[in-house]
């Protein structure tokens, strides 16, 4: 089981920008997927990006496209979100999230339960 520790989270006003970190440590990512959730009070944890570790592919829910960036450190065993033009509705508790069985990122918007390890999540708060 891979251990995940977010950081990079706080309060900004809209159209500033954040890159939150998530840090792998006990395994690496060498295959399989990683991803960013996010979440907010009485709402299910809503799917945001993700990246195919190997493959570097992305998919981002429709919210977020043109502002957020997925990627990913291999030396570093850590995965990024760069979050440009926020908006008071991408206030939330942000989670990164990895398994190696996710072996595609394509087409659709991945599940809470499609990953296995999960960080302990990073608030992030845009004011209008």
């Amino acid at each position: 089981q891979v251990q995940l520790v977010e950081s990079g989270g706080g309060l900004v006003q809209a159209g500033d920008s954040l890159r939150l970190s998530c840090a792998a440590s006990g395994r690496t990512f060498r295959r399989g997927a990683v991803a960013w959730f996010r979440q907010t009070p009485g709402k299910e944890r809503e799917f945001v990006a993700a990246l195919n570790w190997s493959g570097g592919n992305t998919y981002y829910t429709d919210s977020v496209k043109g502002r957020f960036t997925i990627s990913g450190d291999n030396a570093k065993n850590t995965m990024y979100l760069q979050m440009n033009d926020l908006k008071p509705e991408d206030t939330a508790i942000y989670y990164c999230a990895a398994d190696p069985l996710v072996l595609s990122v394509a087409g659709r918007d991945l599940k809470e339960g499609d990953f296995g390890s999960w960080g302990q999540g990073t608030q992030v708060t845009v004011s209008s």
